[in-house]
């Protein structure tokens, strides 16, 4: 498998603290990937330190097969967390200002920014100052400017911040068309259902130390699935063939599937003339298997940051 970025033993110091803590990790090219945890994480830290922004105290990293990450920066689509546009700059100028500081032709840059603003159904918009944007469009506008000169590399950082869910859903879809044309993208979050929908691999980081690298799918394999079961009756022989970890709701049981299978169970639970109603097996999703993996204090904190963000 190609890499990416690659990191081994990174750390970054900052009066002491250890932001970045010992972090290894490999990013597949071509992949969508997400970088989860709270803020204050260390993700942002971490994100400028694997692009050569500021240079780690210990360890090493590669960069598009370089050891030198900065050289490769017209490959590379930078989307930081703390944005800022000048405001009385027109939409398509703006793009081709930051197209120009990777490399490309003013011309040529302003040019693309027009054709990729009417692919984003915001053509009509291309000769508005900034200031007269929302802010959901004008995060397009910064998105497009990011990766107008087609860079290999696109890294965003919580780029979903303060967007409604129509201007998400948009995002997404720009994320995913550039994955697509085999672009690596790579985003921060601390709203695990983003990276659910988009990634096929994550890291988990939590006070600068990645806790978990791997597939989405590994990650939720790591607890079982839950059964949630309905009965006619509520008591009969077929009780005992419920795991011991099995809560009950009315006519209604939860409990984790066994190691067996739910096969046994079923055997049982007709025999026994429980009267089955309703039955479903359902997966544990991300959010589910994050708090496994980084603990509850952790999520209940990245909770409460996304009720703070939707107020």
């Amino acid at each position: 498998m190609i890499h990416a970025i690659e990191a081994r033993g990174l750390v970054k110091i900052f009066d002491g603290f250890r932001a970045v803590d010992g972090i290894d990790l490999n990013i597949p090219e071509g992949s969508i990937f997400g970088i989860l945890g709270p803020n204050g994480a260390g993700k942002t830290t971490m994100l400028r330190t694997l692009l050569g922004i500021i240079d780690p105290d210990e360890g090493t990293r590669s960069l598009l097969g370089s050891q030198k990450p900065i050289s490769q920066s017209r490959n590379v689509g930078y989307l930081p967390e703390e944005r800022g546009l000048y405001q009385s700059m027109r939409a398509v100028d703006t793009i081709a200002f930051m197209g120009a500081l990777r490399g490309m032709p003013l011309k040529a840059a302003r040019d693309k920014g027009r054709m990729m603003l009417d692919e984003a159904g915001l053509g009509y918009a291309a000769d508005r100052q900034i200031k007269q944007l929302s802010k959901g469009m004008a995060q397009t506008v910064q998105l497009i400017g990011t990766i107008v000169h087609d860079p290999k590399l696109i890294v965003l950082d919580e780029p979903f911040s303060g967007l409604d869910a129509l201007n998400q859903a948009k995002l997404e879809r720009m994320i995913r068309a550039q994955a697509e044309k085999g672009v690596t993208v790579i985003f921060s979050t601390h709203v695990i259902a983003h990276a659910e929908r988009l990634c096929e691999r994550i890291a988990i980081i939590a006070k600068g130390k990645i806790s978990f690298d791997g597939l989405v799918s590994t990650a939720r394999d790591r607890l079982r699935p839950q059964v949630h079961l309905e009965t006619e009756s509520r008591d009969g022989p077929w009780r005992g063939a419920l795991p011991d970890d099995c809560r009950v709701e009315g006519n209604w049981w939860h409990f984790t599937l066994p190691e067996s299978g739910v096969e046994p169970l079923l055997t049982a639970l007709v025999e026994g003339k429980a009267g089955v109603k309703s039955l479903s097996i359902e997966r544990p999703g991300l959010h589910d298997a994050f708090v496994a993996i980084a603990g509850e204090a952790v999520a209940a904190e990245m909770d409460e940051e996304m009720a703070e963000a939707l107020l």
